[in-house]
C-alpha cells in the first residue's frame, strides 16, 4: 500500500477543493445540514475560483464581514442589513410564501418590528409627533374566497415625516410613535390615521453603507407602511403597503417593493369628508384589501 492509499482523506488540490472539503463532512451528520454545507461550500469555491481573488482582496474580505459584525447592536442588526440590500431576504421570503395570485403577497419584516404594542380601537390617531400629512387607512381583512375576517389582530408601524423609526429616536419621537395594533371586525374592516409615508436612507454609516456608495447604489427605501395581519387558521401575512408617489418605487434599496403592493392613495380636501375622520383638510385616504390564504391552500391553487 503506498502513501497515498493510506490516507484517509484526499489532500488538497485547486481542481477538486469543494469535493475535497466536503469529504471532510462526518457520515452521521444530519442530512440537511449536510445539503446546506456541501451546496455553500460548492458556490463559494466556484466564485472563488471565477473571481480569481487575490490575497489582499480576500482580506479586504474578511474584513468588511469583521466590521459588519462589530456593528450589530440591539436595534442595528448590520448583516440582515446586508442580506437585505444583496436581495438575499426578499428571495429567501419569496421562497418560503409562494401563494395563489389572489392572496396579498409578503415582503420583508425589516429591523424595526417591536413586538407587544398594546391594542388600540379603529379610528385611533396613531400619529404622536404631529409631523406630516394626514393618512386615513381604510382596511379590510379577507380570505381568498372574498369573506371577511372577523378579528383579526393586524400590526402597524412606520417612519415619521423625518425618516426615523421611534425606536431609532429615544428621547426626540414619544414612545410608540407611529405604531398600532388592530383587530378587524365582523365585516373583516379596521381603520385608522396615520400620516402618508416617505421615503428613507437605511442606515448607511456602516460597512454595508459603504459597499452600496462602492456599487454605486444609493441606500433609500421606496416610502411605505408595515403591516403583519395575523388570524387563526390563516398563514400569517407580513407585508408593506408602498407610496404610488415615490421616486424610489422602481430602485427600492432592498427590493421589497412587488407590483400589487403599491396602494392607490387619494388627496382629499372635502370637509363633509374629513370631519367625521376627525382629520383636516387636505387629507390622504387609502383602502387597502388584505388577502389571507388558509393554512394548508396549495399555493397556486
Amino acid at each position: 500500500m503506498n502513501e497515498i492509499e493510506k490516507r484517509a482523506f484526499p489532500l488538497f488540490n485547486e481542481a477538486h477543493s469543494a469535493d475535497i472539503v466536503n469529504a471532510r463532512i462526518g457520515s452521521d451528520v444530519d442530512p440537511r445540514a449536510r445539503q446546506i454545507a456541501e451546496t455553500v461550500v460548492r458556490h463559494l469555491h466556484a466564485a472563488v475560483k471565477e473571481i480569481e481573488p487575490t490575497h489582499e482582496e480576500w482580506l479586504a474580505a474578511i474584513r468588511f464581514l469583521t466590521e459588519t459584525g462589530h456593528m450589530c447592536t440591539d436595534w442595528r442588526q448590520e448583516f440582515i442589513l446586508l442580506s437585505d440590500v444583496l436581495g438575499v431576504s426578499m428571495l429567501v421570503d419569496a421562497i418560503n410564501h409562494r401563494r395563489p395570485e389572489t392572496a396579498t403577497e409578503n415582503t420583508i419584516l425589516g429591523p424595526f418590528f417591536v413586538d407587544g404594542v398594546p391594542l388600540s380601537t379603529s379610528g385611533t390617531n396613531i400619529c404622536l409627533d404631529g409631523k406630516g400629512e394626514p393618512l386615513v387607512v381604510q382596511a379590510q381583512v379577507v380570505d381568498i374566497d372574498g369573506v371577511p375576517v372577523k378579528g383579526a389582530i393586524i400590526d402597524v408601524w412606520q417612519t415619521n415625516d423625518d425618516g426615523f423609526y421611534d425606536v431609532q429616536q429615544k428621547g426626540l419621537q414619544p414612545d410608540g410613535n407611529l405604531r398600532g395594533k388592530f383587530e378587524s371586525d365582523a365585516q373583516g374592516r379596521y381603520w385608522f390615521q396615520t400620516v402618508k409615508p416617505r421615503d428613507y436612507p437605511i442606515p448607511a454609516d456602516g460597512p454595508v453603507g459603504k459597499l452600496l456608495a462602492k456599487l454605486g447604489r444609493h441606500p433609500n427605501r421606496a416610502a411605505h407602511i408595515h403591516f403583519i395581519i395575523q388570524a387563526p387558521g390563516y398563514e400569517t401575512v407580513i407585508t408593506h403597503i408602498f407610496s404610488p408617489d415615490c421616486p424610489y418605487l422602481d430602485e427600492d434599496t432592498v427590493f421589497g417593493v412587488k407590483e400589487s403592493l403599491i396602494g392607490q392613495f387619494e388627496k382629499l380636501d372635502d370637509p363633509l369628508l374629513a370631519e367625521p375622520l376627525g382629520v383636516t383638510c387636505p387629507f390622504w385616504l387609502t383602502t387597502p384589501v388584505f388577502v389571507l390564504k388558509p393554512v394548508g391552500h396549495g399555493a397556486g391553487k
